[in-house]
């Protein structure tokens, strides 16, 4: 759902959360609304919360507590903070809205049909982005000191994924080499290898379908139990974040660039068989795809999928 407003700039918008007119009691004091003005900005735990808003952190428990309830916030990670467990909060939306009637008939946005829903979601929900982008560094980094040349295609998979937005909040992508632990804690989407992206090096050992380092960077699949050995190899893989179970990773990954590009063009041109799932387990959203120079020009420009 969206509030939309119109300006002399044209129309903005912002996502919003519907809720029930018996939910108004637990925003109704002035320290709640201040509570989900600071989560509004970012995700906090109580205790901060209470620093910041200079009160006990029994009345802050209590409205989380009761925002938690209205499903106005939600619990998004936990982690230790002085030898302690903090659990953060955030808003669920931007803004809210009370319906007192239903809606009526108006030009809408397309929403997304069913079967890609399910594939995007969580890295785009409500026709905004909910993820961190992260390609490789340009520069030499990591064990190999290797340059990406990843994040170029970067570019591409970026457009198509800004077909299925309408909403944009803040930046999202970010090079590798500046990626903070924090960051790690939402959905990622990783673009390039393990050679070139240091945060896909750390999940690697993870995934359905990894890369070999001591096989000269062959890709095998756990799924099959296929090792493939080609350049031009690539991987799409969705599965659990490891760094916070709670979110998801995407991993667009080729053993070496031609690769990499090789699942733009995947994603670009057949999409709609990569929800399938893998061939061997259709449950699990793996895939193995070879690029493919039809015109002999030098240049991938089309794909098989492997599995």
């Amino acid at each position: 759902m969206y509030v939309i407003t119109k300006n002399k700039q044209g129309l903005s918008s912002l996502p919003a959360k519907e809720i029930y007119p018996s939910s108004i009691k637990s925003i109704s004091s002035s320290l709640a609304q201040k509570i989900v003005i600071e989560l509004s900005k970012c995700p906090m735990y109580p205790m901060e919360l209470a620093k910041k808003l200079k009160v006990n952190e029994q009345k802050i428990y209590y409205h989380i507590r009761n925002l938690e309830k209205a499903q106005i916030i939600g619990e998004i990670k936990s982690t230790i903070v002085q030898g302690a467990t903090a659990h953060y909060y955030a808003l669920k939306e931007p803004a809210l809205v009370i319906k007192f009637r239903e809606f009526q008939s108006t030009q809408r946005i397309k929403e997304l049909e069913v079967q890609p829903k399910s594939f995007l979601e969580p890295f785009i929900e409500d026709g905004q982005l909910n993820a961190n982008i992260i390609v490789g560094s340009p520069d030499p980094h990591g064990n190999e000191k290797a340059r990406s040349r990843d994040g170029y295609y970067g570019i591409d998979l970026a457009l198509f994924f800004g077909t299925f937005l309408n909403y944009i909040s803040s930046l999202h992508v970010k090079l590798d080499t500046e990626t903070r632990t924090e960051d790690l804690q939402n959905n990622l989407v990783l673009i390039g290898g393990p050679v070139v992206n240091t945060v896909t090096e750390k999940v690697n050992n993870k995934l359905y379908i990894r890369f070999d380092k001591a096989n000269n960077w062959n890709i095998f699949s756990t799924i099959s139990k296929r090792t493939y050995h080609t350049d031009e190899i690539g991987v799409i893989i969705k599965q659990k974040n490891p760094f916070n179970k709670k979110k998801y990773i995407l991993v667009v990954a080729g053993k070496r660039y031609t690769g990499t590009k090789a699942v733009i063009v995947a994603f670009v041109k057949y999409f709609n068989e990569l929800l399938k799932g893998n061939r061997y387990d259709n449950k699990i959203f793996a895939k193995v795809v070879e690029g493919i120079d039809v015109d002999s020009d030098g240049i991938v420009d089309d794909v098989e999928i492997l599995e």
